[in-house]
């Protein structure tokens, strides 16, 4: 217990000289950002995740067996979105793979232009939104969590992947009986488990009970705030720059 909880406290509050330095810690901001953006997307936008590509694959499946309530249209345009973003994400982490704070300065600042504009496009929108303005959606917020998914692949914080949740509760699970696991791995699995969780949670309810913009907006204050952050922490040369 005293290992899981010292693992809680370093992920918010790293030694000097920690490896990753403050990356878990806005690694975990960007995964309240995945549960924000994706109850948006599934409650708003019909069946779709812009960030889940897991279910995006299984919603298309379902599509093509002729399920209701499940677009074969939307489903590929998430994943094609998604893919576009993550390929983005990809050719920043080759011009500056050097320094892994300007790669996330970089990428959030580019995500958060692309939620930013999705922000805007769902000012125009009802409850369920159709035509152009659905796919327009769908197309900047996959985009945007694209560049979010393959930056934080590239920055390699061990379990904040920021979307994908699958491995991080088997291996939370799955090392239990191994004691010397039991700390900063499972303190940051359970951290990424929870984030998820609020911020799906805080979007449903905002979605359901406010504006329908509302998730997008505090998910593009959050990711313009690493963005901040991440710039302000790029200078000097601090042994969690390099990868």
């Amino acid at each position: 217990m005293s290992n899981l909880v010292t693992g809680l406290v370093e992920t918010f509050s790293p030694r000097r000289n920690a490896r990753h330095g403050p990356l878990p810690s806005l690694l975990v901001v960007m995964t309240v950002v995945t549960g924000l953006v994706d109850a948006f997307s599934y409650l708003v936008l019909g069946h779709v995740f812009v960030a889940n590509m897991t279910g995006n694959v299984v919603f298309l499946g379902f599509a093509l067996a002729g399920a209701p309530g499940f677009s074969i249209t939307a489903s590929f345009a998430a994943i094609a979105a998604f893919v576009l973003g993550a390929g983005l994400g990809g050719r920043l982490y080759a011009k500056g793979r050097a320094h892994r704070g300007t790669l996330l300065y970089r990428a959030s600042f580019i995500q958060a232009v692309f939620l930013l504009s999705g922000m805007i496009l769902a000012l125009q929108v009802t409850s369920p939104a159709n035509g152009g303005y659905r796919y327009a959606l769908i197309g900047v917020m996959g985009i945007a969590m694209g560049v979010q998914n393959a930056t934080a692949r590239k920055l390699a914080v061990p379990d904040l992947t920021t979307t994908v949740l699958t491995l991080t509760i088997t291996g939370m699970v799955a090392d239990l009986g191994d004691v010397a696991s039991v700390g900063p791995a499972n303190a940051r699995r359970l951290i990424a488990i929870l984030s998820m969780f609020v911020g799906g949670l805080v979007g449903a309810v905002l979605v359901l009970r406010s504006a329908l913009f509302s998730p997008l907006l505090i998910a593009t204050i959050l990711i313009g705030s690493i963005a901040l952050v991440a710039r302000l922490l790029s200078r000097g040369d601090e042994q969690w720059h390099h990868t």
